[in-house]
Parts: C-alpha cells; structure tokens; sequence
C-alpha cells in the first residue's frame, strides 16, 4: 500500500512538473534556459557530424583518385588528338600557300608547262649538292627537264627513274648557268664553289655591274629556259689586269626549305642524257 502510495506521488509530481515547464514555457520563461541547454548539443552535433564526414571522405578517396586519374588520363588522350589535327592542319595549310604562290608563278608564263613534285630527299654527300622529287618518267620526266619555284631557279634533273628524279642543284660544283645581268643587258656564267657561294665569271670589263641587280638566265646554250630568275648580286670584284669581272650573288632559292617544286616539262635541254 505504502508502495502504490508512493508511485501515485510520483507521477503526480512529475505531471504538476510537467504542467509547470509548460506554462513557463508559454510565458516566455525558459528561453534562456534551451540556450543553456541546446547550445553545448548544437556543438556536439557539429563536431560528431565533421567526424562522420571526414572519415566518409576517407573512405571514398581511393575511388576518387581512381576517377581522376582516368579522366585525366582520357583528357591527355584527347588533348594529344587535337594537337595532332592541329599539327595536320598547320601542315596542309602551308602546303595550300606553297601551292598557291606555284600556281600564281604558273600563271605568269602561260607559255610553260609545270609538274608540281614533292622534294623527297636531300642528297647527304658534301660534295654533291642535289634533291629528289616524287615524280618520274611515269609521269612525264626526262632528263635535262629545269626546276624551279616561285622564287627562281633550282636546277635541272640529271636522273630519271619511273617514280622519282634526282635534281641537280645550281649550288653544286658541277653546275653552270648561261645568265644575263638585268639592268647591264650583259652575259655572264653562274658557278657554284665548293662552299655553295654563287659566282658570276666571264662578266665583260665594260660592264656597268652594281650590288642590287638581278640575274636572269639566258638561254644560250639550250640548257635552260630564258628569263628565270637566279638571284641578285651582292658584290662586285674587278681587275684592270683581268679580262672580266666578277660578282657574287645571292640565290633567289631558298635551297633549306623546298618542300615542292614545279618541273618545266615542255622544255627539252640539247644535252644528251648520259649513258647509264
């Protein structure tokens, strides 16, 4: 009895409680209380709640990295692409401008006929000084045929094979060209030396020959065409005691950097291929 008696005071007291919190929740009077209260809870949510992140974020680093380094992987993949089309591009882009200046140089002597072909090689010899091109007597080549560029004069094939030709250059020693000073109306022969220096001998003393001038060939000797340009001189050597003058002249050619060149094919040089 005394048992029940004190349970029975309990849960009244604990209702009386219960009312009492409520009303003084209603007036206002436990704010300051929750604060007291909730605040320290607040900061215990916080802190466990960072910890429970954290280790998450360990958890599923290593199938993060994995990710990226298979996106990275596949960008680098893609970015090596583009910068091969890029490359491609930049290449058939210079090939169109080559091919542009050619076929305007083509059309200012209609009377010509042009083969454009690919420099293929470059001979390795010191002592020779010559180029291959992609085209043979498949496509109409023979020997003697002159090669030029939009920029002058190159050479002359000296050998012919069903798909490609060797072209002499006039850098080589064993080169000569009949040419003609523009402005003096004078001949004169363009030699290489051995050093690739471009020489005109055989310039009569008479001749008024300033730095400047450009140097056309000639067309005596049938070897080649006339009027194509070979340089312009940049020096002249005379002598009171010497029958003729000289001068050196820059190649109007830049031999480094052909990549294609135009083969007159409807001129026939009088010389004789050599017997192979």
């Amino acid at each position: 009895m005394t048992q029940l008696s004190s349970k029975s005071l309990l849960a009244s007291a604990l209702i009386l409680l219960s009312g009492a919190v409520f009303i003084l929740n209603l007036g206002g009077y436990l704010g300051s209380v929750q604060d007291v209260i909730l605040i320290p809870l607040a900061g215990a949510q916080d802190w466990v709640s960072q910890r429970y992140y954290a280790v998450q974020d360990v958890l599923a680093a290593p199938r993060d990295v994995s990710t990226l380094q298979a996106r990275i992987e596949e960008l680098e993949a893609q970015n090596t692409e583009l910068q091969d089309e890029v490359i491609g591009l930049q290449e058939q882009a210079a090939e169109a401008e080559i091919l542009g200046a050619l076929l305007n140089f083509a059309r200012t002597s209609p009377e010509s006929r042009y083969l454009a072909a690919n420099v293929i090689g470059l001979d390795p010899s010191p002592f020779v000084r010559s180029i291959s091109i992609g085209a043979g007597s498949d496509r109409g080549l023979a020997y003697g045929m002159p090669v030029v560029t939009e920029q002058g004069l190159v050479g002359r094939i000296i050998e012919v094979n069903a798909s490609f030709s060797r072209v002499q250059l006039i850098t080589d020693p064993q080169s000569a060209v009949n040419v003609r000073l523009q402005d003096s109306r004078k001949d004169g022969l363009v030699i290489a030396q051995p050093n690739g220096e471009l020489r005109v001998d055989l310039i009569s003393q008479d001749a008024q020959v300033r730095p400047g001038e450009l140097v056309l060939t000639s067309g005596l000797g049938g070897v080649f065409p006339a009027d194509v340009l070979v340089g312009q001189i940049l020096s002249v050597r005379t002598r009171d005691f010497e029958l003729f003058q000289q001068a050196v002249i820059q190649s109007a050619v830049e031999f480094s950097k052909l990549e294609i060149v135009l083969v007159i094919t409807n001129f026939r040089s009088v010389e004789q291929a050599p017997a192979q």
